[in-house]
């Protein structure tokens, strides 16, 4: 006698087991923190004793929706920045995290290898419900374009108020009138600024720079404010090149990332300058590194946290048809050895 296979478990039989519905099985099966805790418990014990998984390609034909979110890193075409920017890796981390708790995947790409035409790429061809953009850098027109176009997204960085759009981000200017401004009360009265202000972020923190020196009666001296890239690299380079005459006079230096900050300290540290005695060095970011080289980094904390949970949520929101809008997150000085002297 033929042994009759076992039946295939459904979603509509799991939510039967628990005595939920199978929009409420679904949701708990992705751990979705809407359930309560113990009936998210249940329906996954349930799921796993009949060893049931979703099928995702049959949930996506019959949502017509890919569950995955797109990240587009924004890259210029120009900079050497990279996906490996520990700042970049660190809201990243944190945008993965929260997409997985939410029951989403998450699509990584850079704007240099991504299409030109955004919507058909992600959107018509159902790679992707919506978009994460990190950076706005220069103006590209495809975000623009996006918005143009309806499409759920959101942008992590610095917000103009003109845009239609909502954007993400750290209060960048008052982060750097934080951060010039404790050089000024510990002695420094000639101030580099080290950064890029071709990219909206930097700009605001530029314009940071410029607000504490003017609150200090202290002229800014454009030979001080130097076109930097994001890399450790240009940091250093810009030190040993462009500030290198200026090594004698100069006090401080306000860098407009961590790793800008690190370079030029390596810079210092070669021509035998004492930091902070003779030149203090304060950064932006906050990255894990800041805390352990020699001497450790005073910076501008950004709350990647907060920012990447805020990011996923603004953009389920978009994407569930609800509203999203534009929020600047607050920033903190972090003070440590290469700023403070005085105790």
């Amino acid at each position: 006698m033929a042994i009759k296979p076992a039946k295939t478990m459904t979603l509509s039989d799991i939510a039967r087991l628990a005595g939920v519905s199978e929009s409420t099985a679904s949701r708990a099966l992705r751990d979705n923190p809407v359930i309560n805790a113990q009936t998210r418990q249940k329906v996954q014990q349930i799921a796993a004793e009949h060893q049931f998984k979703v099928n995702a390609t049959a949930r996506s034909l019959r949502t017509q929706k890919s569950h995955t979110i797109a990240v587009i890193i924004l890259f210029d075409a120009k900079t050497q920045q990279a996906i490996t920017d520990p700042f970049l890796l660190d809201i990243l981390g944190v945008i993965a995290d929260e997409l997985t708790r939410q029951g989403y995947d998450m699509l990584l790409s850079s704007s240099k290898t991504t299409d030109k035409d955004w919507r058909s790429y992600y959107f018509d061809s159902k790679r992707a419900d919506g978009l994460i953009v990190i950076g706005q850098g220069e103006h590209d027109e495809r975000v623009e374009q996006l918005s143009a176009a309806s499409v759920p997204f959101v942008v992590w960085g610095a917000a103009s108020g003109t845009e239609h759009f909502p954007v993400i981000g750290s209060d960048n200017r008052q982060g750097a009138q934080l951060a010039v401004a404790h050089l000024v009360a510990q002695g420094c009265k000639r101030i580099a600024f080290l950064g890029d202000i071709r990219h909206s972020e930097i700009e605001m923190r530029y314009l940071g720079y410029q607000d504490a020196l003017q609150a200090a009666g202290i002229k800014p001296e454009p030979a001080l404010q130097l076109n930097t890239d994001f890399t450790a690299q240009a940091g250093y380079l810009q030190t040993q090149q462009a500030l290198f005459s200026e090594l004698g006079s100069l006090d401080g230096i306000f860098a407009a990332s961590d790793a800008i900050a690190m370079g030029a300290m390596k810079a210092l540290l070669e021509h035998n300058i004492k930091v902070p005695q003779q030149v203090a060095l304060v950064g932006f970011d906050d990255i894990a590194m800041s805390a352990y080289c020699t001497p450790s980094l005073t910076t501008v904390k950004q709350d990647t946290h907060a920012g990447g949970k805020l990011l996923v949520a603004q953009l389920l929101s978009r994407i569930n048809g609800g509203k999203a809008a534009s929020q600047l997150l607050p920033v903190k000085l972090i003070e440590r050895q290469s700023s403070l002297r005085k105790e």
